[in-house]
């Protein structure tokens, strides 16, 4: 065979390929992630030490205050660092949601329910249908606030890897459900009245009677749920899956699934029986309106103690089902067998805990120099006096939020500081507050993915490397860039149609102020 010749049997790269090829190479050219970490630590130390001495501050458009950056180059900084570092680590707030699941996770997934149950789901789902079903059940599970990210992205990866697939692709599209994805579902979560709360505030600065619901975007969020769904789908099938490949370790095994034994199909039904009483359990502290996992002063359920405590059922789900299977099934010989499990999931959990702790150092320094907050608000002053017309300052705004994204995790410290800015400014302008909200939403979402200041980032390069020990900070980035475009370019078209149509935001919530 000719040069020519093998040349034209090597499939050639499309320009997709090529181009998160390169960006996938920078990154992992990058250190260790646990190592970036610390080096970005570090270097705030010298950026707060110089801006500071260059007097960088900003107007705090909350409450007409003088931010002005802290530098943590000097005596009292060093006290900080000093005092903070333990507490930066253990109050982080990832570590303990993580740590708390996951031991509940570990008697499910030692006792086999996790894997019997995945293979049962195979059996019995059309298999075109699992990718659509876990990028819609990662949107769903933002309801319970950071659940997914714990338990549907790594069951992501295994319900691939059942099916004979790539397992990174599951993961990705799990990935995708639950941090891109985080405005889009069909039922309220705990986000919902925090960002509404902030909204109602800066409204008030020209209106002091105005009130923002909960369920102000409701309507666009409903609609997001299916949009986003179908379109991480279509990123995961015609991009991620194949630019993949096939996973070595599963080639070989081949791609059918063994039957259940009576055994496992006892340990299901078992599990299921206790799954159902704990639900049982849970609704009925929740549906009475004095029910005891209501709030005792106002009966509500977002605010409640069940929602405050999701994490800790989770830990009773997966402990109490997996317990149940263990024993039905017999993989269970004696409390030792359930302890193990739980010292298995920790053990999983090493390198994240000490990408951690580097990553907690990072964004607590970036928030006690508030370079965090100077670089939101200039960043939200420069759109302000852009003098853009209204859909390209909607669209700009969006893109301003993603941006800013990249550089503060969470969407509600966000929030704080653009609201007062945003709210008024688009208020003058005849729109809603509840639309400018909305706005928001889409641009914090969108970047999620490629953020490493999103506080869940670390355990996702973690879950990544038990299926590409050598993968990084650019192997998740490359990976998962393609979701954070198409998402929000479509978004972005749902948000001009939905302008054009105009169609309310939510119950009650037009797109403009009347009158």
């Amino acid at each position: 065979m000719t040069k020519k010749q093998r040349q034209t049997d090597t499939p050639r790269q499309s320009l997709v390929d090529r181009f998160l090829s390169v960006i996938e190479h920078i990154g992992n050219a990058l250190p260790n992630p646990a190592t970036l970490f610390a080096i970005f630590a570090l270097s705030l130390i010298g950026l707060s030490w110089i801006f500071s001495r260059l007097g960088l501050e900003a107007l705090n458009p909350k409450d007409g205050s003088v931010v002005e950056t802290i530098n943590l180059f000097s005596r009292d900084g060093l006290h900080w660092i000093l005092e903070h570092t333990i507490t930066n680590f253990t109050g982080f707030a990832p570590l303990g949601t993580v740590l708390v699941a996951m031991l509940g996770i570990g008697v499910a997934e030692k006792s086999g329910l996790i894997g019997t149950a995945l293979r049962q789901l195979v059996h019995a789902a059309p298999r075109r249908l699992l990718t659509f079903v876990i990028v819609f059940a990662g949107v769903m599970s933002n309801m319970a606030s950071d659940v997914g990210y714990v338990l549907l992205v790594p069951m992501g990866a295994l319900i691939f890897m059942s099916v004979g697939r790539h397992p990174i692709a599951g993961l990705a599209a799990a990935f995708a459900g639950v941090s891109g994805g985080f405005s889009a579902n069909l039922l309220l979560g705990t986000i919902d009245p925090l960002l509404s709360g902030i909204t109602q505030e800066a409204a008030r600065i020209i209106d002091p009677t105005y009130a923002v619901s909960p369920a102000c975007n409701y309507y666009f969020m409903v609609v997001s749920t299916f949009l986003i769904a179908g379109v991480g789908t279509w990123v995961t099938e015609k991009i991620i899956v194949p630019r993949l490949g096939v996973y070595e370790a599963v080639e070989e095994s081949g791609d059918e699934l063994e039957a259940l034994t009576t055994r496992e199909k006892k340990g299901l039904w078992w599990a299921a029986g206790v799954s159902l009483l704990l639900l049982a359990l849970v609704l009925v502290g929740l549906v009475p309106e004095n029910g005891i996992l209501r709030d005792a002063e106002t009966g509500s359920i977002l605010y409640s103690p069940f929602m405050h405590g999701i994490v800790t059922f989770i830990f009773l789900g997966g402990f109490l089902a997996g317990l149940a299977y263990g024993i039905a099934a017999g993989t269970f010989k004696s409390d030792s067998d359930v302890v193990k499990g739980m010292k298995e999931a920790m053990e999983s959990l090493a390198l994240f805990m000490v990408l951690v702790f580097f990553a907690a150092q990072f964004v607590a320094y970036f928030k006690y120099t508030n370079l965090g907050m100077i670089f939101a608000i200039k960043g939200a002053e420069v759109l302000q006096a852009s003098g853009l017309g209204p859909i390209p300052l909607m669209l700009s705004f969006i893109l301003l939020a993603a941006a800013i994204n990249l550089c503060m995790g969470s969407a509600s410290a966000k929030w704080a500081f653009m609201a007062p800015i945003f709210v008024p400014m688009f208020m003058l302008l005849g729109y809603s507050p509840e639309l400018v909200q909305g706005v928001y939403r889409i641009g914090d979402s969108t970047t999620n993915l490629i953020s490493p200041m999103m506080s869940f980032f670390a355990l996702i390069v973690a879950f990544v490397q038990r299926y590409d020990p050598k993968a990084g900070i650019g192997t998740v980035i490359a990976t998962m860039l393609p979701y954070s475009i198409a998402f929000m370019v479509v978004w972005m078209v749902l948000l001009v149609v939905w302008l054009l149509l105009g169609l309310p935001m939510g119950p009650g919530a037009g797109l403009y102020l009347p009158g």
